[in-house]
């Protein structure tokens, strides 16, 4: 389908025509041959039955096509094979707690997700959808085990581990009265460089002051056990031992995990002060052969630890998950960004930060099984080639989390009640054709949903199938759902050709208009090296040509017609009708839309096209090239001569005889005396300048004889000059103020520069100090002398 469009601007007009054109359906495009093949084509597609349709014209690939489409093309619905996908619950326990009717159940009694077992029958394409219920079980057992550093640099941690077992037993008791706890220790490879090998290291890989057990890789102190006197009384008879590198052999630990797990909720602590080896390190040491997987204990010591690489962490997310373990990482703060990362690809695990004597680890181990059990997420075994899976989650009060693809519910509480919604789709049919088995569990516990995936791969009509029957080209081929499934080595829609005739890459050949073309232009059906083109919905419209590459409906539309409606669609071109060309017909040959008002097309500065106007001279434009906004108008056309005659005056006045006879002039006082519109509607009133900076006033007129009369008024209006006087009083009126305001200003400077300076004076004077010390050099008189005759008058 397309869509074409023009847009004029400035004008609330919008002019479209969609252009239709059918490619085709996913059931049409897949050209089966067989009702197995039609309905894996597509979850709408269907397959008509009737034997009688391909007798109508139609091609045995157009028998699949949408329901409704077969109805419109006359096959009845009784006569239409489309199979349905179905959901069947085959096991459906209710959910449980612990406790039932005042009996406590056994682990593998609960049931905390419902349904445990359905069946699925998968059409292509189609989507089954069915609902999972999950409710956390009240007091459901649970199985710690405890794996720790025993590197030196944890000594001060395994001081404060060696009571954990009663301790932890008191705080766990709160959450489930069945739990039981384990404990094991790891150091690394025992192999260099990770350890000294040297005999007296072996014996004691500490300094000889020190106390320190031989190294080890792992080694599982205590399995799973409900006592927790056990635990303190073998734990605090173990001892550190030591090694070379930081990182250590951790993983290989957690891979060596038969220890007496019960078929509950399992948590591994896995306790460090230090980052881990992964795959690829045991090169140091010259181990190459990745890990397998499996089990070396031997009087629970790992023993091949010389001989396996470490696991990937890959590796090691399959193994946990295969086992429904959650794993707790109490590490020290200082390696706690490495663990949370590691935390990132590892479901259902959690990260806690351990103080620097693990004095905190029984908060920590209780903070993160809180955290891992509120937290429901679904995983499914891997799917069969072409199954795909989704999900919904409906958590506390019906939110969805969109977290995990909507395989998570978080903040879950014990008695809490979650459903997801699981819709599984096939696209087609597996290679074998078989049922699979897949199976979906929340992660970090045993129970799991089975799910039995069956394939509709074959329509109910194909067991009724008649062998050899002879509609099928005297017995070559099996009439099946209303078509033949030829025999082999035939070939054709009725089985009529034979490969040994002819090759089948010969008949495609024949087929194709070249190597890079499809079969039929894939608008039909190659039959024995020839062409039958497909039908059309519409009788109208049809296919054609020796390769089916014509059409009659393809061609350009104008005005959402087919050609314009001004012509006719041959092998998608338009054959026009007289008068009409363009690749849609719209283009029209008539020039009377292009005629100006002087008989001319175009008025001569333009050509005509599709009947508009296509203006040559850029100067004008207008429907049909009659107007022109810059060429000058009447007035200024005519104005040399009117000057010239009527004043006398003008760049025309010396050729004004020769130039200027063409009106007829009629002289007027004034230019109210002039002809108004009134009197001669097509009239021109004109006004304009001389060299003298003066108007004048004229009209122009063309009358019915085709002379023109010009009037024009002998009265000019020139501006008058200017007053002289005011002019010159105004300019030495405006310098005397000017002189005077500058004055003025001059004077009110030097009137506060002298008080500034008068001020700073008196400052200065006020600031004075006078010495009062008598001057050294002066003498006073050595005589002196009264006159009696002195009054002091």
């Amino acid at each position: 389908r397309e869509s074409y469009c023009v847009w004029l601007p400035m004008v609330l007009v919008i002019k479209c025509s969609l252009i239709w054109i059918s490619y085709g359906n996913e059931c049409t495009k897949a050209s089966a041959q067989s009702c197995g093949e039609c309905i894996q084509a597509g979850e709408k597609c269907g397959w008509c039955t009737d034997e009688d349709f391909l007798k109508q014209g139609e091609q045995k690939s157009t028998r699949c096509d949408e329901v409704e489409a077969l109805i419109k093309k006359g096959c009845s619905e009784a006569s239409i094979e489309n199979p349905r996908g179905t959901v069947s619950v085959n096991k459906n326990q209710s959910l449980t707690d612990r406790t039932k009717d005042g009996v406590k159940l056994k682990p593998d009694q609960i049931t905390q997700i419902q349904p445990q077992k359905l069946t699925l029958d998968l059409r292509s394409g189609e989507a089954q959808t069915f609902h999972l219920t999950f409710k956390r079980a009240e007091d459901y057992p649970i199985d710690l085990y405890y794996l720790m550093d025993l590197s030196y640099s944890m000594k001060d941690d395994l001081e404060n581990v060696k009571n954990l077992g009663t301790d932890l037993m008191l705080e766990m008791q709160k959450i489930t009265s069945d739990f039981r706890i384990g404990f094991g220790s790891f150091v690394e490879k025992t192999v260099m460089p990770y350890i000294s090998t040297t005999p007296a290291k072996l014996l004691n890989p500490c300094t000889s002051d020190q106390n320190c057990t031989s190294p080890f890789s792992y080694k599982n102190v205590l399995s799973l056990t409900a006592d927790g006197f056990q635990f303190n009384n073998l734990v605090s008879k173990q001892q550190i031992s030591g090694n070379l590198d930081s990182p250590e052999g951790g993983f290989d630990a957690i891979m060596q995990n038969q220890i007496g797990w019960r078929n509950v909720t399992r948590l591994l602590v896995f306790s460090t002060d230090a980052g881990f080896h992964f795959a690829g390190d045991g090169k140091l040491g010259g181990i190459v052969l990745p890990n397998d997987g499996k089990c070396h204990l031997q009087d629970n010591m790992y023993t091949m630890s010389h001989y396996y690489d470490y696991p990937s962490i890959a590796h090691l997310v399959q193994k946990l998950s295969e086992n429904n373990i959650q794993t707790i990482f109490a590490v020290t703060e200082e390696f706690q960004p490495v663990y949370q990362e590691l935390k990132n690809l590892i479901p259902k695990s959690a990260v806690g930060t351990l103080s620097s004597d693990s004095g905190n680890v029984i908060k920590l181990i209780i903070d993160a099984y809180n955290s891992l059990s509120s937290e429901i997420i679904l995983e499914n075994s891997r799917l069969p080639e072409g199954v795909s899976i989704s999900y919904i989650s409906h958590c506390k009060n019906g939110v969805s989390e969109k977290g995990e693809n909507g395989r998570k519910c978080s903040n879950i509480s014990i008695g809490d009640q979650v459903t997801f919604e699981v819709a599984i789709t096939a696209k087609g049919c597996p290679s074998n054709g078989k049922s699979e088995t897949i199976k979906i569990k929340p992660l970090g516990f045993t129970e799991e949903v089975e799910i039995v995936l069956n394939f509709i791969c074959e329509c109910e009509c194909h067991k009724d199938g008649i062998a050899n029957s002879p509609v099928c080209h005297f017995g070559n081929g099996t009439l099946e759902c209303g078509a033949c499934r030829c025999n082999e080595g035939r070939i054709g829609r009725v089985c009529e050709c034979s490969k040994d005739e002819v090759r089948t890459e010969d008949l495609d050949a024949n087929c194709r208009m070249d190597n890079g073309t499809d079969i039929c232009s894939n608008n039909g059906d190659c039959v024995c090296g020839t062409c039958e083109c497909k039908k059309r919905d519409n009788p109208e419209e049809r296919y054609s040509g020796k390769f089916c590459e014509c059409d009659n409906f393809n061609c350009d539309r104008s005005n959402n017609k087919l050609c314009g409606g001004h012509g006719r669609c041959e092998c998608r071109k338009c054959i026009c009708d007289a008068n009409y060309t363009g690749s849609a017909c719209d283009c029209s040959l008539d020039t009377s839309t292009c005629l100006a008002s002087n008989k001319q097309i175009c008025n001569g500065r333009g050509t005509c096209e599709c009947g508009v106007c296509k203006c040559t001279d850029s100067k004008f434009q207008g429907p049909t090239c009659e107007i022109c906004p810059t060429c000058p108008g009447v007035c200024t056309e005519h104005k040399d001569c009117v000057q010239c005659r009527a004043f006398g005056t003008g760049d025309k006045k010396d050729t004004c005889e020769e130039q200027c006879n063409y009106f007829f002039l009629v002289m007027k006082k004034k230019k109210e005396e002039l002809p108004q519109p009134n009197d001669q509607p097509f009239i021109n009133h004109c006004k304009e300048r001389d060299a003298n900076d003066c108007w004048f006033f004229f009209t122009y007129a063309t009358k019915n004889d085709s002379t023109v009369e010009v009037h024009v008024a002998e009265e000019l209006e020139c501006p008058s000059g200017p007053d002289i006087i005011p002019i010159v009083a105004g300019v030495v009126a405006g310098i005397v103020l000017i002189g005077l305001a500058l004055l003025l200003i001059w004077k009110l400077l030097m009137i506060i520069h002298d008080r500034r300076e008068f001020a700073k004076f008196e400052k200065e004077k006020m600031n004075a100090k006078w010495d009062a010390g008598e001057n050294p050099i002066y003498k006073s008189a050595v005589t002196t002398v009264v006159n009696p005759k002195y009054e002091g008058k």
